[in-house]
């Protein structure tokens, strides 16, 4: 084929791995190619809402967006990470050899703990931790989230814990295994583990054709029914189940297991089938798990008590609450209630030569007050990039925006025209900009374009981490509240603000909504 093809993948360095090596089998088969990290869904716009499309995944969702936004033409993914059901429009062009199927444990001296009544393993899954702990009932079990690499340090960091389970795909694959490490040939693994799927837009026949040579038919095989015996016992619910099918002497084994989320109840199943008398294979296993007591089970495990873990201070739309991964289970209400004001014609007099907008409530209140036409700034300066979209919509171009009000202000002492800005507000300021101005000799003449109104509440003690959007929802969230949490905040005035504080704040990549999401799921993974 002629075109190049553009490969997208998470900017991980496993990620990264996993579709250079993709980027090399295509490349041997004569195909040109270039690889495209697609960090962050901030920027990514769609004509239809997340779930019309049914884009799920929270490992794969970037990549579905970008691909339906033709930003790139394949993706390359970690099976076990998919989705059993495919965004509308996505296919499955290939699936390479698989690699280690196993799971992993890393242990800090040694496995003598193994025979012991009292250890500390660590593992952020819900199947590791059902298997280890029904075969070591007495042991405790610590979250473990974060990248690979990440995993390996807490775990070096941590004297207290004896061992971590890992994917030997993962950490095999980036070359950082420990020697001492070992296989745990009796946990069965996740669905499709060890596998790597490319995804291609259904339409786009030609890169499909590329992909397909790409095929390997065993591993498909193997991975179809793993994938489809997760997806008829699943429903939605995220539950600890392992799958694994091989191929030998032209027949297809498998095993399953459901377990509960302690452990202490585990079914399984066997089963060996002729190649090609197979396709009824992850059907009749399922069943046997549910007439066995795995119905009862899953409603247990659907029913069981979730406690809200991360509260935002801001609303979530429905499309918002989609995009959280399954380890999150969030809660929302408006920290702060916002009234426009009425903004008095004298302050519109004539064309006002620098204006400064921090906020699309400023936009709101200015367009609602009067028309674009009556609205003559000649420079317009603002913070983020979604209210510079607003105004160029609303009012008219914007001549400079910086992600947070300090920047902006420190951008301003260099190259404004003049000595004065107008500057729209709110009643409550906490950014740093009018004072960073003045005491540069800028004269900043302040117009009250709303008013901020703080509207906390006390959240449960389950909560363990908030989101924030602005320095005034900090401050709503302390007149509330005492307790000491993680702060995931919108950008750099936010997060200041949040270090008055709290000791752990973290800020998003980019100034949106979407972006501290991210950086939420991040760390609960």
């Amino acid at each position: 084929m002629s075109k190049i093809i553009r490969i997208g993948t998470r900017d991980s360095e496993l990620a990264l791995w996993q579709a250079k090596i993709v980027q090399s089998q295509l490349e041997h088969l004569g195909h040109k190619t270039t690889i495209v990290p697609v960090k962050s869904t901030g920027d990514l716009v769609l004509d239809k809402p997340l779930y019309e499309l049914g884009i799920t995944g929270i490992f794969t969702r970037t990549l579905d967006i970008a691909m339906l936004n033709h930003d790139i033409d394949i993706a390359v993914h970690s099976l076990k990470d998919v989705p059993t059901v495919l965004p509308k429009g996505i296919v499955q062009a290939a699936v390479l050899k698989r690699g280690n199927v196993n799971d992993t444990l890393v242990f800090k001296d040694n496995e003598e703990f193994l025979g012991a009544k009292e250890a500390i393993v660590a593992t952020g899954s819900l199947r590791r931790r059902a298997q280890w702990l029904n075969r070591f009932p007495t042991h405790t079990i610590v979250d473990l989230r974060g990248n690979v690499n990440s995993r390996l340090q807490k775990l070096e960091g941590h004297e207290d814990w004896n061992g971590a389970i890992f994917a030997a795909a993962g950490i095999g694959r980036i070359g950082i295994r420990p020697e001492e490490a070992i296989n745990l040939d009796w946990m069965i693994p996740a669905p499709a583990q060890g596998a790597i799927m490319i995804t291609a837009l259904e339409d786009d026949e030609e890169t499909r054709t590329a992909c397909a040579e790409l095929n390997h038919e065993e591993t498909e095989i193997c991975t179809t029914i793993e994938r489809e015996f997760l997806n008829k016992l699943e429903g939605g619910c995220t539950a600890p189940i392992g799958a694994l099918a091989y191929i030998k002497d032209e027949e297809v084994n498998f095993k399953g297991v459901l377990l509960s989320v302690d452990g202490t109840k585990k079914i399984d199943v066997t089963r060996v089938k002729k190649l090609g008398e197979h396709n009824d294979l992850a059907q009749y296993c399922a069943d046997f798990i549910i007439e066995r007591g795995g119905k009862r089970l899953m409603d247990i495990i659907r029913q069981s008590d979730k406690k809200t873990n991360v509260y935002s201070t801001k609303s979530f739309t429905e499309d918002q609450r989609l995009l959280f991964h399954e380890k999150v289970v969030a809660d929302s209400s408006d920290f702060i209630k916002i009234s426009l004001n009425r903004i008095h014609p004298r302050f519109l007099k004539n064309e006002i030569q620098n204006v400064v907008i921090t906020s699309k409530n400023v936009v709101e209140s200015l367009i609602t007050n009067y028309s674009a036409v009556e609205l003559q700034f000649k420079n317009i300066y603002c913070v983020g990039r979604r209210t510079k979209r607003l105004i160029e919509k609303r009012i008219g171009k914007v001549t400079h925006f910086e992600n947070n009000a300090k920047r902006l202000a420190e951008y301003l002492v260099d190259f404004i025209e003049g000595t004065e800005v107008t500057y729209f507000c709110s009643d409550i300021r906490l950014d740093a900009l009018p004072t960073i101005l003045a005491e540069n000799h800028i004269k900043v003449n302040e117009v009250e374009a709303y008013q901020t109104k703080y509207d906390g509440i006390k959240v449960d003690d389950s909560v363990e981490s908030v989101m924030f959007y602005s320095p005034s929802t900090v401050e709503g969230f302390v007149q509330k509240n005492d307790a000491e949490v993680i702060a995931f905040c919108i950008g750099e005035t936010t997060a200041n603000e949040a270090s008055k504080h709290f000791k752990d704040v973290r800020i998003a990549k980019v100034p949106t909504v979407e972006s501290v999401i991210e950086l939420v799921n991040e760390y609960y993974i």
